[in-house]
């Protein structure tokens, strides 16, 4: 952080940042101060340096060359995931780890034993847990530990999580920046289970899963769809409107729906299919609480990175879902501390 922010730096970034909230509530105290935060934070990255990027970068201009031709109603949502489910179906090792689980008689050592059978899950489960995210005050040498010390459940969504992410390989790298996808997918994780961490009565702990696998549905799209999906991309600069807003204008459909069909056929537990499937709409969820506090990760995500060159517009929290959470808009500043304590770390570890 700048020792001193000088005060045409606080007034660029205040025009700057701006056009990033047009979607988002101006009346809504979590969003007034996610607001406030950005623009210093944006402030203070100018003042380090940092160049941003120029207007016709972010609104895409001279790119038509780019532009395809698809069009809504060429695919169906349901083709797209029944192709997807028929070509790579979900690594096993999630599926073992839900029948050991099922078992009334299976032990904390017949999951680590089922766990143990991945090398390169049992490695970064391992880091995540030893992280200081988790706050953990032994170092968990190997999995039955760190179910003693996290829960089963706690171990068994980070399997699942991480798992996921092997479903998806080949996207062309050339088209989409898909470290950045990754970023943002930690980034709302981390977000989400700190601020569940805020809320008397829920388990924080299946919430940063939920945030890494909340836009899986995109991922269908930059695999099945590629060139569709830099057309909607594009289209969400060049019209300054959010991601999902553009898939819908271009595709028929959206991320959301998609991502819901796809944990559906694998079978993902019903509460985080739930959560997943509502982040943009928190009142159609069966747990509305829960979905709201995914919705506002994925804003406060978003959010953080506008200082580092972040493209898009937020998508905003639907009416009433601050509402529901019962935090103060005060807390929003800590929590962002908390983040920028650990981001880098877990980004690291887990890819």
């Amino acid at each position: 952080m700048p020792a001193q922010i000088a005060a045409e730096q606080m007034t660029f970034s205040e025009e700057y940042v701006r056009p990033f909230f047009a979607y988002a509530d101006p009346d809504n105290e979590a969003i007034v101060e996610l607001y406030r935060i950005t623009v210093f934070r944006t402030a203070a990255a100018l003042a380090d340096g940092w160049e941003p990027p120029a207007e016709d970068v972010r609104l895409a201009r001279n790119l038509e060359y780019l532009r395809d031709t698809f069009s809504p109603g060429v695919v169906t949502p349901w083709e797209l995931v029944d192709s997807e489910v028929q070509l790579v179906s979900f690594p096993d090792i999630y599926f073992r780890i839900r029948e050991v689980l099922d078992n009334s008689k299976s032990s904390a050592e017949d999951v680590a034993r089922v766990v143990n059978t991945d090398v390169d899950l049992t490695a970064k489960l391992l880091k995540l847990v030893n992280s200081p995210f988790y706050g953990l005050i032994d170092t968990v040498e190997d999995v039955a530990h760190a179910i003693s010390l996290a829960g089963i459940e706690e171990v068994s969504n980070l399997a699942m999580g991480i798992s996921a992410t092997k479903a998806f390989k080949d996207i062309p790298p050339e088209l989409v920046d898909m470290r950045a996808f990754w970023k943002h997918s930690v980034s709302c994780g981390v977000f989400a289970k700190l601020i569940a961490s805020k809320v008397v009565g829920i388990k924080p702990d299946r919430f940063f899963t939920a945030g890494l696998l909340h836009d899986v549905g995109r991922l269908i799209l930059f695999k099945k769809l590629p060139y569709a999906s830099v057309q909607f991309l594009l289209f969400a600069r060049e019209n300054q409107v959010p991601i999902m807003e553009a898939e819908a204008a271009v595709l028929g459909f959206d991320h959301a729906e998609l991502g819901t069909m796809l944990l559906n056929e694998w079978k993902l537990p019903p509460a985080l299919v739930d959560n997943i499937a509502h982040h943009h709409a928190p009142s159609k969820a069966k747990d509305p609480m829960a979905a709201a506090i995914l919705q506002l990760a994925d804003n406060m995500a978003n959010a953080m990175d506008i200082s580092s060159g972040y493209l898009f517009v937020l998508p905003g929290l639907e009416p009433g879902a601050w509402e529901r959470l019962p935090i103060k808009s005060g807390e929003l500043a800590n929590i962002v501390g908390l983040f920028d304590e650990h981001i880098e770390d877990l980004f690291h570890s887990f890819l």
